[in-house]
């Protein structure tokens, strides 16, 4: 992999998805996206997961399975995207504008970021319904 490596978190609790509102950079604000971030060098992803929700969410997490394979973004990084349950916390917008547990069926209800939208698919099926 040559581009820089961001990881999120689908954050599920009682088959609900947690979405998270950007506040910046400007040309991102307001669009939705799974909580992460970029992976420091020398650092696992999981861990760089983990860390990037207690920092902008306030939680532990427990990192399950990843969500498919290299999701390209449009800055030429890569996102990779794990399913995860809180393992201690409430989320709390920290580093976001707003945050949002999403039904099933509410999925498509906000503005996700054009990036995130393949991955909402393929977590779409995973969801009970």
């Amino acid at each position: 992999m040559t581009g820089r490596l961001v990881v999120g978190a689908a954050i599920v609790e009682d088959g609900r998805l947690l979405a998270a509102q950007r506040s910046a950079p400007p040309e991102l604000r307001g669009g939705w996206e799974f909580p992460g971030g970029k992976v420091d060098p020398g650092e696992d992803e999981r861990a760089a997961l983990v860390r990037e929700c207690a920092e902008e969410l306030g939680v532990d997490i427990v990192v399950s399975r990843r969500v498919g394979g290299d999701w390209p973004l449009p800055n030429g990084a890569v996102m990779r995207v794990w399913l995860a349950e809180l393992a201690a916390g409430v989320p709390r917008p920290i580093e976001h504008l707003a945050l949002r547990w999403l039904e099933p069926h509410e999925l498509y209800d906000v503005a996700w970021l054009p990036a995130d939208l393949p991955v909402v698919a393929a977590i779409e099926t995973l969801l009970p319904r």
